[in-house]
């Protein structure tokens, strides 16, 4: 009996905070923000990036709204974009830490979770100029050892309250659009992803054409956009 509680209390501790980004009060159980505080405005943020095609794309329609946005930058893609990665920060965006692969925490070891978001910080400070604090695991799924070591790097994990959908084969434009906006309202964090590395082909594409569908709804609601602050 005593066994299957540790084992049970083992497997709680490692897998708790993994239905946060689906589940509001497991998120808010384990302390993992997925909105801004009230009165901020709403916050675009921008996943597995940089990409030599879909970051310009996405750059390109928020200057054209002089619009600014958070950036999770994937530590592997930076070294070979980083050029990219820098122009995304010199054009005054917010810099957030994906790690430095894109692969479930879960199935990593805590040592393994820390020598990646060491190496992730190195390269993304590095290249960037910046030192980001700002942290959203790959998938948004945590362990429960990587949260821990999130917070005791003094990094602020960040989830969302709205996602397109973007990565899926089958999304349009206008259905990324959809569900991004819909029942938008003040401290909404929207995903989308400015990058085709892990998902499916070309996925940039649709979520650079719905991009435009989005800042008009977020104007025609007079909701302003805000980079996700540090300390959110």
């Amino acid at each position: 009996m005593r066994r299957d509680l540790l084992a049970g209390a083992a497997a709680a501790a490692w897998f708790g905070p993994a239905a946060a980004p689906l589940v509001r009060p497991v998120a808010a159980a384990f302390r993992i923000p997925r909105t801004l505080p009230a009165g901020s405005g709403i916050a675009l943020t921008f996943d597995d990036g940089p990409h030599n095609h879909g970051t310009p794309a996405v750059l390109e329609a928020l200057d054209a709204r002089r619009a600014v946005a958070t950036f999770f930058l994937v530590g592997e893609q930076v070294e070979r974009h980083r050029s990219l990665a820098a122009e995304v920060s010199a054009a005054g965006h917010t810099i957030g830490v994906h790690g430095y692969r894109h692969t479930l925490l879960l199935r990593r070891s805590p040592g393994a979770v820390r020598e990646d978001l060491r190496r992730a910080a190195d390269v993304i400070g590095s290249v960037t100029g910046t030192e980001p604090r700002l942290y959203r695991p790959p998938y948004g799924v945590f362990s429960g050892p990587a949260l821990l070591h999130v917070r005791r790097l003094g990094w602020q994990p960040l989830l969302w309250s709205r996602w397109g959908r973007d990565w899926e084969a089958g999304a349009t434009p206008e259905g990324i659009a959809t569900r991004a906006t819909r029942g938008l309202v003040d401290g909404d964090v929207v995903l989308l992803h400015d990058a085709d590395h892990y998902s499916s082909p070309d996925s940039w594409r649709r979520t650079a054409a719905a991009l435009p569908f989005v800042l008009e709804a977020a104007a025609a609601a007079g909701l302003s956009l805000t980079a996700a602050s540090q300390s959110t």
